[in-house]
């Protein structure tokens, strides 16, 4: 008798700690592993300026919640709007606000998640001997005035514009920052979908500049000052560099199941202060102004 009321107690004592341990695993909020249970499907498609950090992160979702399917595609915000609005893709990843893009009634469909903040930098090739550039000097080269380095303080060569399509919220992000206007394709410029691409580019072709977000700086393109204000985390958040953007994921309505745990993880801690910093964004909190859809400063 004694030794079966012991084992009830074991048995007893077994299942109690079993299923706080399951309450635990539920309450555990904002992290990779919440809603292992989830299923389905879903595209996230736009910026190629976020595209490192929801490629990243999608790796991370999808190995924690393995009934779970996360494409990922670039094609620049422009087209990430246009998809999401037509339900062609379920995530539109933009470096825009969707009213600089779609109609208003379009545009009022979509829900907005800001997931992270990025600065852009103008980049040159690495032989290219100026370091800084003002706003004039970018105006004037990225309309065709100026063609040749040695007109900004470089050496006798000829410029080479790496420029990206009208679709790219990177390209309407730079004008309305940097250049404060809208610019032409110039004969003779180059223009590429991919910021990947735009990379290469300027890190192969003598003369060349371009503009990229800071997520994509890496030892084989040189980035410039803007008006003697370097491009970094730190200037962008104080906000004493101007060329930033946030980082939106817009849905059609209120997201699924699925969907709404990947955009709560990537809003999480471990995300936030993680990827996003390691991979060159900024963390929305951290940042010390906010900007409306107008490009208006606040602090």
């Amino acid at each position: 008798m004694r030794k079966t009321v012991m084992l009830l107690m074991v048995l007893t004592l077994t299942v109690a700690l079993a299923a706080c341990g399951q309450k635990n695993n539920s309450s555990n909020g904002g992290n990779a592993s919440e809603g292992s249970s989830l299923s389905g499907s879903f595209l996230a498609s736009g910026s190629s300026a976020l595209q490192p950090l929801v490629d990243q992160v999608s790796k991370k979702f999808m190995d924690a919640n393995s009934g779970v399917s996360v494409q990922v595609q670039a094609g620049g915000s422009g087209t990430g709007l246009t998809q999401v609005s037509e339900g062609q893709s379920q995530i539109g990843n933009s470096d825009v606000f969707a009213e600089e893009k779609l109609d208003a009634a379009k545009a009022a469909e979509l829900v907005d998640h800001q997931v992270a903040v990025v600065g852009m930098a103008a980049v040159v090739n690495k032989d290219i001997t100026i370091d800084n550039l003002t706003k004039q000097q970018l105006v004037d080269i990225f309309t065709g005035k100026v063609t040749n380095w040695k007109d900004v303080g470089g050496n006798d060569q000829k410029i080479q514009i790496i420029n990206r399509p009208s679709s790219s919220g990177t390209r309407a992000t730079f004008e309305k920052f940097a250049l404060g206007q809208k610019s032409e394709d110039l004969q003779g410029s180059i223009q590429e979908d991919s910021s990947g691409t735009v990379k290469k580019l300027v890190g192969e072709t003598p003369g060349a500049i371009g503009y990229l977000a800071l997520s994509y700086l890496d030892d084989s393109v040189k980035a410039v000052k803007y008006e003697g204000v370097e491009a970094s985390a730190d200037n962008v958040a104080n906000g004493t560099y101007p060329v930033w953007a946030y980082e939106h994921m817009y849905t059609k309505g209120e997201p699924d199941a699925a969907i709404k745990a990947f955009l709560d993880y990537m809003m999480s801690d471990e995300v936030q202060n993680g990827d996003v910093v390691e991979l060159g964004y900024i963390p929305a909190n951290k940042m010390q102004v906010k900007r409306d859809v107008d490009g208006n400063i606040t602090k």
